[in-house]
Protein backbone atom coordinates (compact mmCIF):
# COMPACT_ATOMS: atom_id res chain seq x y z
CA UNK A 1 0.00 0.00 0.00
CA UNK A 2 1.27 3.27 -0.87
CA UNK A 3 -0.12 5.61 1.45
CA UNK A 4 0.70 5.38 5.14
CA UNK A 5 0.05 6.37 8.42
CA UNK A 6 0.86 9.97 9.31
CA UNK A 7 0.77 10.79 5.16
CA UNK A 8 -0.97 14.18 4.11
CA UNK A 9 -3.83 13.62 1.70
CA UNK A 10 -5.54 14.92 -1.13
CA UNK A 11 -9.45 13.91 -0.92
CA UNK A 12 -10.38 13.55 -4.85
CA UNK A 13 -13.57 12.29 -4.73
CA UNK A 14 -16.70 11.87 -2.14
CA UNK A 15 -18.63 14.65 0.05
CA UNK A 16 -14.96 15.93 0.95
CA UNK A 17 -13.41 16.42 -2.31
CA UNK A 18 -10.84 19.18 -1.74
CA UNK A 19 -10.04 18.88 1.34
CA UNK A 20 -6.58 17.81 2.94
CA UNK A 21 -6.24 15.68 6.42
CA UNK A 22 -3.48 13.31 7.79
CA UNK A 23 -4.18 9.97 8.02
CA UNK A 24 -4.50 8.44 11.41
CA UNK A 25 -5.18 4.35 10.45
CA UNK A 26 -4.20 2.39 7.70
CA UNK A 27 -5.84 -1.18 6.72
CA UNK A 28 -4.36 -2.80 4.19
CA UNK A 29 -6.50 -5.68 4.07
CA UNK A 30 -9.36 -3.80 2.86
CA UNK A 31 -7.43 -0.86 0.92
CA UNK A 32 -8.80 1.68 3.57
CA UNK A 33 -7.91 4.52 5.30
CA UNK A 34 -9.12 6.54 8.32
CA UNK A 35 -8.63 10.21 7.78
CA UNK A 36 -8.49 12.90 10.37
CA UNK A 37 -11.74 14.90 9.84
CA UNK A 38 -12.82 13.38 6.50
CA UNK A 39 -16.38 11.41 6.25
CA UNK A 40 -17.31 12.31 9.94
CA UNK A 41 -20.14 10.07 11.34
CA UNK A 42 -22.76 10.71 13.81
CA UNK A 43 -22.50 8.38 16.90
CA UNK A 44 -24.93 7.90 19.72
CA UNK A 45 -23.23 7.61 23.25
CA UNK A 46 -24.75 6.17 25.98
CA UNK A 47 -23.91 7.54 29.80
CA UNK A 48 -21.56 5.61 31.57
CA UNK A 49 -22.59 6.10 34.88
CA UNK A 50 -25.92 6.93 36.66
CA UNK A 51 -26.60 10.61 36.14
CA UNK A 52 -24.45 11.74 33.16
CA UNK A 53 -26.13 12.49 29.82
CA UNK A 54 -25.71 10.81 26.67
CA UNK A 55 -24.18 12.36 23.76
CA UNK A 56 -24.01 12.46 20.24
CA UNK A 57 -20.12 12.25 19.01
CA UNK A 58 -18.68 12.56 15.69
CA UNK A 59 -16.13 10.29 14.18
CA UNK A 60 -14.16 9.42 11.43
CA UNK A 61 -14.70 6.46 9.23
CA UNK A 62 -12.73 4.82 6.81
CA UNK A 63 -12.67 5.87 3.27
CA UNK A 64 -11.19 3.76 0.23
CA UNK A 65 -7.92 4.21 -0.97
CA UNK A 66 -8.71 5.07 -4.42
CA UNK A 67 -10.37 8.31 -3.58
CA UNK A 68 -7.01 9.81 -2.03
CA UNK A 69 -4.07 11.45 -3.06
CA UNK A 70 -0.63 11.83 -1.20
CA UNK A 71 0.19 15.07 -0.78
CA UNK A 72 4.62 15.51 -1.82
CA UNK A 73 6.13 16.95 1.70
CA UNK A 74 9.09 19.05 -0.87
CA UNK A 75 6.24 20.64 -3.54
CA UNK A 76 3.12 20.12 -1.72
CA UNK A 77 1.55 19.04 -4.58
CA UNK A 78 -0.87 16.03 -4.84
CA UNK A 79 0.78 13.55 -6.60
CA UNK A 80 1.13 9.98 -7.56
CA UNK A 81 4.01 7.41 -5.75
CA UNK A 82 6.45 5.40 -7.40
CA UNK A 83 9.51 3.12 -6.35
CA UNK A 84 13.17 3.85 -6.15
CA UNK A 85 15.58 0.81 -4.76
CA UNK A 86 18.84 2.80 -3.56
CA UNK A 87 21.40 -0.18 -1.73
CA UNK A 88 18.20 -2.74 -1.05
CA UNK A 89 15.98 -0.03 0.05
CA UNK A 90 12.81 0.47 -1.24
CA UNK A 91 12.24 4.03 -1.13
CA UNK A 92 8.70 6.08 -2.17
CA UNK A 93 9.39 9.16 -4.70
CA UNK A 94 6.81 11.68 -5.78
CA UNK A 95 6.28 11.12 -9.27
CA UNK A 96 6.08 15.58 -10.34
CA UNK A 97 9.87 16.49 -8.43
CA UNK A 98 11.43 13.28 -7.80
CA UNK A 99 11.59 13.71 -4.21
CA UNK A 100 11.56 10.72 -1.55
CA UNK A 101 8.57 10.81 0.80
Amino acid sequence: MKIKKNDQVLIIAGNDKGKKGKVLKSIPVKSRIVVEGIALVKKNVKPKKSGQKGQIVSAPRAINISNVELVCSKCGKATRVGYEIVEGKKYRVCKKCGARI
